[in-house]
């Protein structure tokens, strides 16, 4: 993917969430890995999203629009989570992007992806609702523990978009390429993983990104 294909795909993206009602209340926007260091072309576009949870959502049973009778979000759409997972008004007016996880529950990672991904581009999301640098120490303390190295998330993130608001500058730097950034295995010690340790987990990290194909996303919660 050329870098300046990369940098408008997350224009796009951040002039989507700030025009568009989304599955859920997005809070933060992060970009993070190779388009953080300014290579040309990158192999993958890597975004981060911080969702806030719905609590309590809306109730599953509510008069339509037209205030003509009440409608079961589970009956008509099949799935369960409508109104209380995601937002009823996007499912609403979004019932193609709707998504689910196996157990049939909507999965709100994936109905952001849908909303904001083409299928054909090799964008990958991440979406959680603890913040990028939160993440980043427990995904690292999680993976090095079990020394599942290729669940790590690459440390190396810039913010471009808080609670509606955007990073002008940082946009800007992004375009240029202009963020000095450490190599992986530096990022990694930097955070705590000794030499070798990071040495092995960032060529596990590189080899799952060659295995990765098309849009792709994944889901955490903190």
């Amino acid at each position: 993917m050329e870098r300046d294909a990369a940098v408008d795909r997350i224009e796009a993206i951040l002039e989507t969430i700030d025009a568009e009602t989304m599955p859920v209340p997005v809070r933060e926007v992060w970009v993070f890995g190779e388009v953080a260091l300014g290579l040309d072309p990158i192999d993958r576009l890597d975004v981060y999203l911080t969702k806030d949870v719905l609590f309590g959502g809306e109730r599953k049973n509510r008069k339509n629009r037209e205030g003509e009778r009440d409608r079961d979000f589970e009956a008509e759409f099949g799935v369960k989570g409508i109104g209380g997972t995601v937002r009823a008004e996007w499912a609403l007016d979004h019932p193609d992007l709707i998504e689910t996880s196996d157990n049939g529950y909507v999965a709100p990672e994936k109905c952001l992806a849908a909303h904001l991904l083409p299928d054909d581009e090799p964008v990958h999301l991440e979406v959680c609702n603890a913040s990028f640098d939160a993440n980043v120490t427990q995904r690292l303390e999680g993976a090095l523990a079990r020394e599942i190295y290729g669940e790590i998330l690459d440390p190396r993130g810039v913010c471009l978009w808080v609670d509606g608001e955007r990073d002008g500058e940082a946009l800007g730097r992004l375009r240029e390429g202009s963020f000095a950034m450490p190599t992986l295995e530096e990022a990694l010690e930097m955070l705590g993983a000794d030499s070798e340790v990071a040495t092995e987990a960032a060529a596990a990290m590189r080899r799952d990104r060659s295995d990765a194909d098309g849009a792709s996303v994944r889901g955490d919660v903190v």
